[in-house]
């Protein structure tokens, strides 16, 4: 790591010597902290100005220069928090990569490799661990981990999620209301199906302002008890459609498409040939700047409450989306836009605010860490880092994680990747290795695996993935091309 973190610890108030079990026990459930989770789906980092202000102008305005949308309150969250520049959704798809976040395994030890997998009964969450632990919890929004049901409110298995009433398992729905029988999706087609139109959805029944209404809603019930709450937003994923007046506010922008779409169609790889999708950025735009202005509520809700000070808050998504770069959209391959995503920390318990982390994690190692910077030190085995003594003590160094690992579903194309802060290398069954140099090249348009300087970077990345695949059994690695190729390039 070579911009530390500076953090101090978690602080425990303990009463002093006299006061009973009962007064010393309440005293601790008041002093511990609240979680509050946000997670966006399919988010493009470049739409956060936290993340641009660390990006060169040509990397952060891809779309034409000076062309953004504001995100005051989620930058400031990254102004009074940890910012990390280098997190990965471990699969860039939308199930495996939820199921690494709440389980901390990955995804060929839970099975969840694809979408619409269902997370397995034994798997523990951290919330269930934080639920055992006298945490209040509960879940809104997109779930996406217990197979195919659509919309299917309130899943039976709640995974820790205790008020779990306005989860939903699958789709991206732009108008929900409250009934007598729960929540539905208020906006049906001319056939009487129900649909992802917004037919007039307003600040009260937007998806994302509807849900953070639920978020809100459970922290003034729940503000005198610890509690976790997840909010998982449906946007700013496709369709590209937004409620007025965010439908409009970046419709005068002249986009342009992004230098990467214009590269050359020779010599590139499976995983980033072009595939002609156009995008509406404008209304991209819109749901991200909706849903910032969105936690500007939530943020004013805890301030109000006075809990702001007691609360751990995450923002996060769960993968990103190319938006045009590589002349792409969507995700599902190891590009920056496609599997990078914002992942950013704010809690009271800082000695130096704004700190930015350039060390490689992924989704896998979210649980463990978490769990442990709570101070919940017994918790099921999990495959990922826990990063948290890092956190406490940045000027503790040792055994410091360089590198992590991301790979792809098995339903397509069949690519895994060792990813240090500044180099990729990405083996492929379809494609001879790749090297990638975020600093030289971070269009990631060249692939630097036979320049002569590189040699020891490709041993070490090999080396590394070949420790990964031994110690969490990853198929891909075994009887393999890929294996293959990574068996000849740790002896580079």
């Amino acid at each position: 790591m070579k911009r530390g973190i500076n953090l101090i610890s978690l602080v425990i108030i303990v009463c002093a010597t006299g006061c009973s079990p009962s007064q010393r026990s309440r005293e601790e459930t008041k002093s511990r902290p609240n979680l509050l989770i946000i997670m966006t789906d399919e988010h493009n980092f470049r739409t956060l100005g936290c993340y641009r202000d660390i990006l060169p102008v040509e990397q952060a305005y891809v779309w034409g220069e000076g062309l953004e949308v504001k995100t005051p309150n989620i930058d400031f969250l990254a102004e009074e928090g940890v910012l990390f520049s280098r997190f990965y959704a471990v699969t860039p798809i939308c199930t495996p990569s939820r199921a690494a976040f709440v389980s901390g395994l990955y995804p060929q030890k839970t099975g969840v490799e694809m979408n619409d997998i269902p997370l397995p009964d034994e798997v523990i969450t951290f919330a269930e661990v934080l639920r055992k632990n006298g945490y209040a919890t509960g879940y809104a929004g997109k779930w996406h981990l217990d197979g195919e049901g659509k919309p299917q409110w309130g899943p039976e298995r709640k995974f820790g999620f205790s008020d779990n009433r306005y989860m939903f398992n699958r789709g991206h729905w732009k108008k929900f209301a409250d009934t007598p029988d729960g929540p539905v999706v208020a906006a049906k087609d001319s056939a009487g199906n129900l649909s992802y139109d917004l037919n007039g959805a307003d600040h009260t029944t937007f998806a994302t302002d509807f849900l953070t209404d639920k978020a809100i809603e459970f922290i003034e019930q729940n503000r005198g008890s610890p509690f976790c709450y997840m909010l998982s937003y449906p946007d700013p994923h496709g369709p590209d459609t937004v409620r007025p007046p965010y439908d409009t506010l970046y419709t005068h922008m002249k986009f342009e498409p992004p230098r990467t779409s214009l590269k050359s169609d020779t010599d590139v790889p499976s995983w980033a040939g072009k595939k002609e999708e156009e995008v509406d950025q404008s209304q991209y735009f819109g749901m991200v700047k909706c849903i910032d202005d969105n936690i500007g509520r939530l943020i004013q809700t805890l301030r109000k409450n006075k809990l702001l000070e007691n609360t751990i808050v995450i923002f996060t998504s769960d993968h990103g989306d190319l938006r045009g770069e590589h002349y792409r959209r969507n995700k599902g391959v190891p590009l920056e836009a496609s599997a990078m995503v914002p992942f950013i920390i704010r809690t009271a318990s800082l000695r130096q605010k704004g700190v930015r982390v350039d060390n490689p994690f992924n989704t896998v190692d979210f649980a463990p860490t978490i769990l442990s910077f709570m101070g919940l030190g017994d918790k099921p085995e999990m495959d990922g880092t826990d990063f948290s003594e890092l956190i406490l003590n940045p000027e503790n160094l040792i055994d410091v994680q360089d590198f992590t690992v991301i790979r792809s579903s098995p339903k397509n194309e069949k690519w895994i990747a060792a990813v240090s802060e500044r180099y990729k290398l990405v083996l492929s069954e379809n494609d001879p290795p790749w090297l990638l140099d975020l600093e030289m090249n971070p269009d990631e348009t060249v692939n630097y695996i036979d320049e002569a300087p590189n040699k020891g970077v490709v041993s070490k990345l090999a080396n590394q993935l070949k420790d990964y695949a031994e110690k969490h059994d990853d198929y891909y690695l075994r009887n393999s091309k890929m294996e293959k190729d990574m068996l000849k390039l740790c002896q580079y």
